[in-house]
């Protein structure tokens, strides 16, 4: 009797009172350690909210948080030959591919889309670091200068948000022939007169540093974030000298002259509606949803006084 409830009434009761737990409830941040909970965390951007530290975010979370409402349209990029050096080196480049659009859910390196942001029209095109490390492929450079032909077509700021390891190479030389298309892609939004911004995330690196990143009008950076061509290890090797602190992050790239603004992920949309509403020539925009007053009835409400008692 003491066997039986001791041991097997315990036993069955943990059996079919067990539930199963999420394993992705809660993160870790990187810099501090601190464990953050999901909702808190997705509900901040993926920025940590004890030390600030900015962590990884996909293009449709960004993208969620930065239009109106989450609302967006995907425009649609010219798929490029799948595998056209026929590549090979641990694994088939078409696996490493599926391997990619499996773990991402996503087509490939970059999500290009049309929204607006404070009711401002726009068209944006975000780097997948998770896919490939983001690398600067065909479907990289077909997707950019689609951004930027419907954004001359719509007459809309083209924002774009890199993240890349540079070039891919498993396309060898085609990789690197996307440094001067996009080139040129920019060139078509200088001559429509149309604002191009670039806000560098962590990690921006190699040939896309060398081509579009660094091609804005205005370059808004994330705090923290790595911009370089070569890395700081690659560069202490060759030199063999100790680099400052803080060598080729934001901050130090701002105090050099390189970059405009760093800017917290979380003030990211109002800087960047400022901005481009200023380069647009329009009008300041206004908070909340309510329309602004009109000039002659603020002028009139300014130049009255409270009655007195």
């Amino acid at each position: 009797m003491n066997w039986i409830t001791n041991y097997v009434r315990p036993r069955i009761n943990s059996i079919f009172s067990r539930r199963e737990v999420p394993e992705n409830l809660w993160s870790k941040c990187d810099e501090c350690g601190t464990m953050l909970f999901h909702r808190e965390l997705s509900g901040n951007l993926n920025v940590c909210t004890n030390c600030g530290h900015h962590m990884a975010i996909t293009p449709r979370d960004r993208f969620a948080g930065l239009f109106d409402g989450g609302i967006f349209s995907e425009i649609d990029v010219p798929q490029p030959n799948p595998d056209p050096l026929h590549f090979r080196d641990q694994k088939k480049y078409p696996d490493r591919l599926r391997s990619a659009q499996k773990s991402t859910g996503e087509k490939e390196a970059m999500l290009v889309a049309t929204g607006e942001i404070g009711r401002t029209p726009i068209v944006a095109a975000a780097q997948d670091f998770s896919f490939m490390a983001g690398s600067m492929g065909m479907y990289v450079g077909n997707a950019i200068i689609a951004a930027a032909e419907t954004a001359v077509k719509l007459k809309r700021p083209l924002i774009l948000f890199s993240a890349a390891g540079g070039a891919r190479m498993q396309e060898g030389i085609l990789s690197l022939m996307q440094m001067p298309r996009t080139t040129v892609a920019v060139q078509m939004l200088r001559e429509a007169g149309l604002p191009y911004i670039v806000v560098l995330t962590h990690p921006t690196t190699g040939g896309v540093t060398a081509s579009y990143a660094m091609l804005g009008d205005v370059h808004i950076a994330e705090p923290g974030a790595l911009i370089c061509f070569a890395g700081p290890r690659v560069i202490e090797q060759t030199i063999r000298e100790k680099l400052p602190e803080g060598f080729q992050r934001a901050e130090y790239l701002l105090e050099h002259g390189m970059l405009d603004r760093v800017t917290p992920r979380t003030e990211m949309r109002d800087e960047l509606i400022t901005i481009t509403r200023m380069l647009m020539g329009l009008s300041p925009v206004v908070r909340g949803d309510l329309p602004a007053p009109a000039a002659d009835t603020a002028a009139t409400q300014s130049s009255k006084k409270p009655a007195k008692k």
